[in-house]
């Protein structure tokens, strides 16, 4: 896997770049509040003043000034958390397209090194523990600077040795986050590991359950799952036990400043005392400590998204670069009508500790002609498939379509040109017309029926209770797998592309259904270029010209039977 050209800390520092204007807003909802809160306070102040000198009764613009200032805070915090919770949406599914993007663009071959539980991880876990970034993090310690600083100036002001003390136990805030938060990312990535594996071995088990229960290995199975939980959890509980000492860091700072400018001020506070000069400011101070406070707090406590975030982006930027088109030549579209296919000493590897999957292969297919490319398992056939739907590109060498490069093609034009159908059909949880249709978004229902006829699906489909209508399984869950494979017949009938690509088309079927299928396949195949990986001797009588592969080489090409 090529290395990702981001590191995790440039990865966060990226994402804050782009997430920090939306958050502006809730920032600026935020120290409005902060300013609102400050008022408040000498409200308080002034009342309690009065209390201390002994007026029974308490004046009325402070209270009322409080009391709006208290509906005034509440709408503010609620427009903040609108405009952060925006952000955070707005943050992930940038993000999520982004990836999501990049994975289409590197294409299946993307499976052969990535877990496709890994794959969903990324794509959905990881990227939802990036909201706490966008949505809490970034506006929190934005805040933190803004709102303490306003409260600081308003302290200096009053008394600059209280602004001091104040000042020294907000330093220590953010020393005592970095030494907690060196463990808390730690246990977060540690946390993130015992996520992925348990989604991993859970989503392989459910795939592989018949085969469990026929192993009588079900309790065995349910057992290691269980073992799997319980170190997730055991690993989320290290998380919060670390997240929690940044908590009473905090909160020893904000006990021990109040304790100091209490003693300071105790003179100005004991009951008779006169109000005035003395007890407003003094009780103004304290009451400020709290607000000076409250924006670290949720700093502190936004910070363990941050960790988290920073853990995610591990997996995130793990993932290899999207393939950037070659800009040594103009990008161009290919006309479709017949399509040849040259190989110039192509050049691939998978795995460089395991050799080279094809090496200096060379040949030429004419418009409008079939080929077949033999060969034993790991030949090379299915690489050659690969690389001519675009999913990878060759180390070295060139293929072309009709004289074209086909790094020089549009990959939407690409893509109509192509025909593809695989040893498994994907189908998915619709009806078979939906699935048929899939191939051609907007299709009529005359075209679907005139594919499904072509492919002969409509043998089977007619017995069905709703005809095309019928609803199938996840995967084709309800059908055969002969009848899945004419259902992936029907969508290539219905795309009409001038180039057929075919992986095995005939695997895991019996000889009576094989037959068949190969029946449909040689009236699809009229009219088009086609190239057919198989080591079916049935499917090497199709007809054509057979090109043998052996050990990522040519070695031999001989006309099929008509």
């Amino acid at each position: 896997m090529p290395p990702s050209a981001t590191s995790p800390r440039d990865f966060i520092s990226q994402q804050v770049n782009a997430g920090r204007a939306r958050a502006m807003l809730a920032l600026f909802w935020g120290f409005l509040a902060a300013l609102i809160g400050i008022g408040q306070v000498f409200c308080v102040a002034l009342l309690l003043a009065d209390a201390l000198g002994g007026d029974s009764m308490p004046d009325a613009p402070p209270l009322i000034g409080y009391g709006v200032g208290a509906l005034l805070r509440a709408a503010l915090g609620l427009l903040a958390d609108q405009a952060a919770f925006a952000a955070g949406v707005a943050g992930r599914t940038r993000l999520r397209r982004d990836i999501l993007a990049r994975l289409l663009a590197i294409g299946p071959a993307l499976l052969r090194r990535h877990h496709s539980a890994e794959l969903t991880a990324i794509l959905i876990d990881r990227v939802e523990v990036l909201d706490g970034l966008y949505a809490r993090w970034l506006p929190a310690a934005m805040l933190a600077v803004a709102a303490p600083l306003a409260v600081l100036a308003t302290a200096f002001v009053i008394d600059w040795r209280a602004g001091v003390v104040m000042l020294a136990g907000g330093l220590f805030v953010p020393v005592a986050q970095a030494l907690s938060g060196l463990g808390a990312q730690r246990a977060s990535e540690k946390q993130f590991l015992a996520l992925e594996r348990l989604q991993t071995r859970f989503l392989d088990r459910v795939r592989g359950i018949a085969t469990i229960v026929l192993a009588g290995r079900a309790q065995d199975e349910a057992r290691a799952l269980g073992d799997a939980a319980n170190e997730l959890r055991r690993r989320l509980m290290r998380v919060l036990r670390v997240a929690f000492l940044s908590a009473a860091a905090l909160d020893c700072a904000m006990a021990a400043v109040l304790v100091v400018m209490a003693i300071g001020a105790w003179h100005h506070l004991t009951p008779g005392a006169p109000g005035g000069a003395g007890a407003m400011p003094a009780l103004a101070l304290l009451l400020l400590v709290p607000e000076f406070f409250a924006p670290l707090r949720a700093f502190s406590m936004a910070y363990q998204d941050r960790l988290q975030a920073t853990a995610a982006a591990v997996a995130l930027t793990s993932l290899p670069p999207a393939p950037l088109p070659l800009k040594t030549r103009p990008i161009r579209t290919i006309a479709a009508r017949g399509v040849s296919i040259t190989f110039e000493d192509v050049r691939f590897t998978w795995d460089a500790s395991r050799g080279a999957a094809l090496d200096c292969v060379n040949f030429f297919v004419v418009p409008g002609e079939m080929v077949v490319l033999a060969g034993r398992s790991g030949a090379g056939k299915s690489t050659v498939i690969e690389l001519l739907l675009g999913f990878i590109r060759p180390d070295s060498g060139h293929i072309k379509l009709n004289g074209l490069d086909i790094t020089d093609i549009v990959p939407a034009a690409l893509t109509e040109l192509t025909a593809w159908i695989g040893q498994r059909p994907m189908l998915f949880a619709a009806s078979i017309s939906d699935n048929i249709a899939f191939a051609k978004p907007g299709a009529t229902r005359a075209e679907i029926e005139d594919a499904a006829r072509a492919a002969q699906v409509m043998d089977f489909a007619d017995g069905l209770p709703n005809g095309l209508q019928t609803r199938i399984g996840d995967g084709g869950h309800g059908l055969s797998g002969g009848q899945a494979q004419r259902v992936a017949i029907a969508r290539a009938f219905l795309k009409n592309a001038p180039l057929l690509l075919m992986d095995e088309p005939t695997a895991h079927l019996d000889p009576m259904t094989e037959s068949a299928v190969l029946d449909s396949l040689k009236r699809l195949a009229l009219g088009r270029t086609v190239v057919m990986a198989s080591h079916s001797a049935a499917a090497h009588a199709f007809g054509g010209r057979r090109i043998d592969l052996a050990d990522g080489r040519v070695v031999g090409s001989a006309r099929g039977a008509a």
